[in-house]
C-alpha cells in the first residue's frame, strides 16, 4: 500500500453519489478545498459515529470553505440510506471496485480478529484547490476525526 501524503497531487476521479450522479472532485475543487474521507463501511458503529461528526461540523467546515466527500465501497443504494437513517449533509460517494481507493492508496491488508483480508483504510486527505494535498489524517479515533480536521484547518 503506497499512500499519497501532502504534496502530493490528488487523484483525480468521478464517483456516483448516492443519488447515482456522477460527482467529480475537479468540479468540487472550483468551489474550494475537499476533506476526501475513506471509511469502511456504511451504517456500521464506528462509520456512523464518523459520519455524524462531520455532520455535526458542517457550518464550521462551510466557513473553512470544505467540502466533504466520504467514499466507501459501498453500492449507491446503500449510501442513500445511510444518509436518510442519519440525516448526513454532505456527499457519500460509492467506489465499489476500490479504484480510486487505491489510487490514493487506502486500499490494502487488513487485520480483524485474526482474519487477514484487503479492505479500505480509514483516512482522510484534505485537498487544495489546485489539486494538492494539503494534509493527511491518519491518526484519529472516529468519534473525533473531525475535531482533528477542524484543528487542523484553525492552524
Amino acid at each position: 500500500m503506497n499512500t499519497l501524503k501532502a504534496g502530493d497531487k490528488a487523484p483525480l476521479f468521478t464517483l456516483k453519489n448516492q443519488n447515482d450522479e456522477n460527482i467529480s472532485l475537479q468540479d468540487c475543487l472550483k468551489k474550494g478545498r475537499v476533506l476526501v474521507y475513506f471509511y469502511p463501511k456504511a451504517m456500521t458503529p464506528g462509520c456512523t459515529v464518523q459520519a455524524c461528526g462531520l455532520r455535526d461540523s458542517k457550518a464550521e467546515l462551510d466557513e473553512f470553505n470544505v467540502t466533504v466527500l466520504g467514499i466507501s465501497t459501498d453500492p449507491v443504494a446503500r449510501l442513500g440510506k445511510f444518509i436518510d437513517k442519519h440525516e448526513l449533509n454532505f456527499t457519500l460517494l460509492s467506489d465499489e471496485d476500490h479504484a480510486v481507493a487505491d489510487a490514493f492508496g487506502v486500499w490494502g491488508e487488513k487485520k480483524f480478529m485474526g482474519k487477514v483480508y484487503d479492505g479500505l483504510h480509514r483516512l482522510s486527505f484534505l485537498i487544495d484547490q489546485d489539486g494538492t494535498i494539503c494534509h493527511r489524517f491518519d491518526k484519529f479515533k472516529t468519534k473525533d476525526h473531525h475535531q482533528v480536521v477542524l484543528d487542523y484547518l484553525k492552524g
